[in-house]
């Protein structure tokens, strides 16, 4: 049973192959927000990724694992709910925020790191 009541375990965990479940309390912290966020807004939240572990294709193309190995997660939301999503995030103090609002596949990633990062893919 997930520890959250809108994001199910299997769609948190790495996507890798190796199934393995965030370890990390600063996932704890972020997702803690992100069910608020979800609770608010009243609309699913679809997640593209959350945790990836550093065998993941993604991570593995990059020096340094980044923050979907500790503390990230990708949702699937555009224009009203990407908003909103965006609004609580700085209200909830996420500090670490990608925006792409553009085509097909759009998303906002959140994520737990300590300075304030705001970017577009």
């Amino acid at each position: 049973m997930s520890r959250w009541a809108n994001f199910s375990d299997n769609e948190l965990r790495c996507k890798c192959g190796c199934n393995q479940s965030n370890p990390n309390i600063e996932f704890v912290q972020l997702m803690d927000k992100v069910q608020l966020i979800r609770q608010i807004i009243g609309v699913p939240l679809p997640v593209s990724s959350a945790y990836r572990c550093v065998n993941h294709p993604e991570e593995r193309k990059k020096a340094k694992a980044g923050w979907h190995n500790k503390a990230a997660i990708d949702l699937a939301v555009s224009r009203d709910v990407a908003y909103k999503v965006l609004e609580l995030a700085f209200i909830f103090g996420i500090k670490g925020i990608g925006i792409n609002q553009k085509g097909n596949g759009r998303f906002i990633h959140l994520d737990m790191r300590p300075e304030l990062a705001i970017w577009s893919y």
